[in-house]
């Protein structure tokens, strides 16, 4: 047993470790984090969920590199540091609270391998913790007899045949091999084994599990165990990747939830979708839900089709004709127009092709409402469509541009350096422009799931995100047409090209401007897009100064929407902030530049 001195240092290292997740901890450190963080990361020249995707296949070589650095708020672990890391935690509850080790990964067990939970119930009341485990105080031998009877099977065995957990209740090796058997056939569970007497709750602990069972029990349970550390953890997740192997340890606070795990995939720690910043959760989870959901069929059957009069089963019309014919059993005829019995129709009433009734009724507004809820139907399902299909392609381009970049760093780069006479070490701007495409990609792709749920009432913030998000597109555009487009002529060279320096230049050039322009988009959203708030705030409180003047020199005042010569950006109002000319943003009053569009004051 150590010193008291060195068991309150454990205890008080455990209490930080559990700070450290609950966002508490040193301040320096946390700052620091936030720096890395929030200057969003994912674009080329920050460690990123997507810049990553393909650096990792060279990483993956490296393994002195040692993968148990802090990368960002989180670190990956493969199956031998989450062992590492469990044999830790066991170690540490085993020399504070004295206890062996299998009681100490039965308590780290019971309260989700919160070290510091185990060691504040322990000391506030030792009694209750070891009645809530199974945990005795003092342990009972078995009873000192040459032969003993199991208490399962009812046989008679040698006393060195018999086997107990704490409690002293002997039971044979044969029924205690069947009973841990069992136990671990029906899942995790297992974990929780009690003595098999009915009226005792004695914990058999994972020591006499692998003394007892049998060699693939023992590789479950075992492997159950393990699990368990991450997956009754709070801080640790299972990488969502089908067929990754990998932990990931987490201090929740950081600011981002986006992980990228060695295997390369990219997700959400809070959620465990895809990787989605800056579109929050919750959008994430809805925009999911509606594309996976029946409402988007239900609304192109309102849009498309109409109930036959009888059976009310949904038609929809595939003829010109206006004379319809359910399908059998049903086979009624009717009007498509007016819904009425096709019998009581005919040239009387506007023939095949209209319908006299229908008019008239329309007139009298007898179907207004359903004409109207037909008519939402369509708009919603036509604008769900504009968005969705957005999304999709910039998904599927993403797609490509992996592919492209991962061509790239193994075939294009090496032939590209033969043909134009450069080093590989000077080809890094075009991996960097790609990187840059599969991350502007990504966050292009969810900037459609955000703009959907955009409220239509907000009309300055969507003017001001579809502003931005075009600007974005349209430099994206740029660099991939230039990535894809104008590289190959230079792969396909027969030699050297006159004019590669001024490709490098151009390419570079295009993507910084496109990061800039992703950086600015990521951080209105991230920001709720408040930047139109304080410009509506700014620009009315110049407006309500110049009335009060009475000045006819237009000093600053801007309307909504509108502006004139004599209130251009250069003209500052009486607050610290400019107006831009060309994007309306309030910018700060020492800036000389435009901090969204770039444009000059």
């Amino acid at each position: 047993m150590e010193s008291e001195d060195e068991m309150a240092v454990m205890m008080m290292e455990d209490s930080n470790d559990d700070e450290e997740f609950y966002g508490g901890g040193d301040d320096d450190d946390d700052s620091d984090s936030d720096d890395v963080i929030m200057d969003y990361g994912g674009f080329v020249d920050h460690d990123s969920d997507d810049s990553d995707d393909f650096s990792s296949f060279h990483n993956q070589l490296n393994h002195h590199h040692h993968h148990h650095h802090r990368s960002q708020n989180y670190t990956i672990l493969n199956e031998d540091e989450i062992r590492e890391h469990q044999e830790e935690c066991i170690a540490k509850v085993s020399t504070v609270l004295s206890i062996s080790r299998g009681a100490a990964g039965i308590l780290l067990r019971h309260y989700n391998w919160s070290v510091s939970k185990v060691n504040d119930e322990w000391f506030a009341d030792e009694e209750k913790v070891r009645k809530a485990v199974g945990l005795l105080e003092n342990d009972i031998p078995i009873p000192n007899a040459k032969e003993l009877t199991c208490g399962i099977c009812f046989e008679n065995y040698p006393r060195d045949r018999m086997n107990a957990a704490g409690c002293g209740h002997p039971f044979c090796f044969t029924c205690w091999q069947g009973y841990i058997s069992t136990s671990i056939n029906d899942g995790p569970g297992c974990l929780m084994l009690r003595c098999p007497d009915p009226s005792c709750g004695a914990a058999v602990s994972q020591d006499m599990v692998n003394k007892i069972a049998l060699n693939d029990d023992k590789v479950k349970h075992n492997r159950y165990f393990l699990r368990s550390f991450v997956e009754d953890n709070r801080k640790m997740k299972w990488c969502p990747a089908p067929g990754c192997d990998f932990a990931v340890d987490f201090i929740v606070g950081g600011g981002s939830y986006d992980v990228t795990c060695r295997c390369s995939h990219g997700f959400c720690w809070n959620c465990v979708e895809e990787a989605h910043r800056p579109v929050d959760c919750g959008t994430v989870a809805k925009w999911i839900l509606k594309n996976s959901a029946e409402s988007e069929n239900m609304n192109w059957i309102l849009a498309n089709s109409k109930p036959c009069p009888k059976c009310k089963r949904p038609i929809e019309k595939n003829q010109g004709c206006m004379h319809i014919t359910c399908t059998p059993p049903c086979k009624f005829e009717f009007c498509w127009l007016c819904l009425g019995a096709w019998s009581e129709h005919g040239e009387r009433t506007g023939g095949f092709y209209a319908c006299n009734r229908y008019e008239a009724a329309k007139q009298e507004g007898v179907y207004d409402e359903a004409e109207k809820r037909k008519e939402m139907a369509k708009n919603s399902l036509e604008r769900y469509t504009h968005y969705y299909e957005r999304w999709a392609t910039n998904q599927s381009s993403r797609q490509r541009a992996l592919e492209n970049l991962h061509q790239m760093q193994t075939v294009h780069l090496e032939k590209l350096s033969d043909k134009q006479c450069q080093p590989e070490s000077q080809l890094k701007f075009i991996i960097e422009a790609w990187q840059q495409i599969v991350e502007c990609r990504r966050v292009l792709k969810w900037t459609y799931a955000y703009g959907f749920y955009l409220p239509w009432d907000e009309l300055a913030k969507k003017q001001f995100f579809e502003y931005l998000q075009g600007e974005a597109e349209s430099g994206l555009e740029r660099l991939h047409q230039c990535a894809e487009k104008e590289f190959q002529g230079y792969l396909n060279s027969e030699g050297p090209s006159k004019d590669f320096n001024e490709f490098r230049t151009k390419l570079a050039g295009l993507t910084s401007v496109t990061k800039n322009y992703f950086e600015n988009l990521v951080r209105a959203l991230e920001n709720g897009l408040s930047d139109v708030d304080s410009h509506a705030a700014s620009s009315r409180a110049g407006s309500s100064k110049n009335l009060g003047s009475g000045s006819g020199k237009g000093r600053g005042g801007r309307g909504k929407g509108t502006a004139s010569k004599s209130s251009s950006s250069r003209n500052l109002d009486d607050s610290d902030h400019w107006s831009c000319e060309h994007c309306t943003l309030a910018n700060d009053k020492s800036a000389t530049i435009c901090r969204v569009c770039q444009h000059h004051r």
